[in-house]
């Protein structure tokens, strides 16, 4: 039996295969701190959780509607339009099961093959993944660390051209934690918003930054009626095992990413609905606290990281990730990953995972106690410093 043709243009993300590697580890006897897996360590606020019990005690088990209950599309709709100063309206989000669905139905919705789709490299390994395999063309985008991880926009524009379909966006950003200045974003907004290219602009780290809140496209002339934002639960609330997450978009796009919901999910579940009208609805003090520990963790690792010689770290500016550079030690970014979690029992992923302007750089989460972090750059450190250097 042969698998069909397209499951060869389909990729994978790395950390779940780290993770495991890190358990067989663990279940070995060996020590492994897990700085692989981009999920916050933090619980589901309370009220959120007690939210979900009410709803199935209440019966909220069922079907629902496809593009998601309305009062949780207002409560979106609502929270999109005051944090990205636009209109919204209801009608214009879907709910899905978590933020990879907006990817992949926005992608297959929109790409034939052959069109071409910019999108930021290193980046979510997903982005490229998708394009290849709705029969797309990726042209990667690289993202340079002298200027914060964001583009270069002369070599944007080089890009662009007449078979450019789509342009991904990541704001603020995995794996480096770069946030798009505002300047930036609109002189990309200035390049497309005369064109057919539609922007897909990935905005699940919203919430988490430490600066300058993060600006999106959509608020230029000319890009409402051409973004899709996509947004979510997983990372602001700690829901990552919730699955949900959304799209606000055009209203041209709403029915055909409706008919691909349908068609692979149905609907999200009832019950983890309600539990995000409480999170959207509910006291924000439990996101507030996340934040000021993750900015706690980042000040410390990345301290710690510069201290540790071969190894540059820019201090990121939202999302809860350390891309540290790590071109001084002469050692390839998966042979080092590969030898901290062999050799030191530290999880890491190798830039090249995400792409290959990812080379030369390790990805941390941060997402893990201080004093498990803390103890992580001293088994960093001891493992770098044994090295041969080439």
């Amino acid at each position: 039996m042969n698998l069909a043709a397209c499951m060869n243009r389909i990729g994978t993300e790395t950390a779940f295969e780290v993770l495991l590697r890190a358990r067989e580890l663990e279940a070995k006897g060996n020590s492994v701190i897990h700085l692989e897996i981009g999920e916050p360590d933090f619980a589901t606020p309370r009220h959120v959780i007690e939210a979900a019990k009410e709803a199935l005690d209440a019966g909220w088990t069922h079907y629902g509607p496809t593009q998601g209950y309305p009062e949780l599309r207002e409560a979106v709709a609502e929270h999109v339009a005051s944090t990205r100063g636009i209109p919204v309206e209801a009608s214009q989000v879907c709910v899905v099961p978590g933020g990879k669905p907006i990817i992949f139905f926005s992608i297959l919705a929109l790409i034939e093959p052959g069109d071409e789709v910019i999108y930021p490299n290193p980046g979510f390994p997903i982005y490229e993944s998708m394009i290849r395999f709705a029969g797309g063309v990726p042209v990667p985008m690289p993202l340079l660390e002298d200027r914060g991880f964001s583009f270069d926009i002369n070599l944007f524009r080089e890009k662009l051209g007449g078979r450019t379909k789509m342009v991904i966006l990541n704001s603020p950003q995995n794996p480096t934690g770069g946030v798009i200045p505002e300047e930036d974003l609109r002189e990309i907004a200035a390049l497309v918003a005369g064109s057919d290219i539609v922007v897909l602009s990935d905005e699940i780290y919203s919430r988490i930054y430490y600066e300058t809140p993060p600006v999106s496209i959509a608020r230029f002339p000319g890009m409402m009626e051409k973004t899709i934002i996509l947004d979510g639960f997983s990372k602001t609330y700690a829901m990552t095992g919730w699955r949900i997450g959304y799209g606000v978009m055009p209203k041209w796009l709403v029915e055909p990413v409706n008919r691909l919901m349908v068609n692979s999910n149905s609907c999200t579940a009832s019950f983890t609905q309600r539990a995000a009208l409480a999170a959207l609805r509910g006291p924000q003090d439990a996101v507030d606290a996340m934040v000021a520990e993750f900015r706690r963790r980042r000040d410390a690792v990345c301290a710690g990281l510069n201290s540790i010689p071969g190894i540059q770290c820019r201090v990121p500016d939202g999302a809860f990730y350390a891309f540290p550079n790590i071109t001084g030690t002469g050692i390839k970014s998966k042979e080092i990953a590969d030898r901290l979690l062999a050799e030191a029992g530290v999880a890491t992923l190798s830039g090249s995972s995400f792409g290959e302007y990812g080379e030369g750089y390790l990805r941390l989460s941060y997402a893990n106690s201080l004093e498990n972090l803390m103890e992580a750059v001293e088994r960093i450190r001891r493992c770098v410093t044994a090295l041969p250097r080439r």
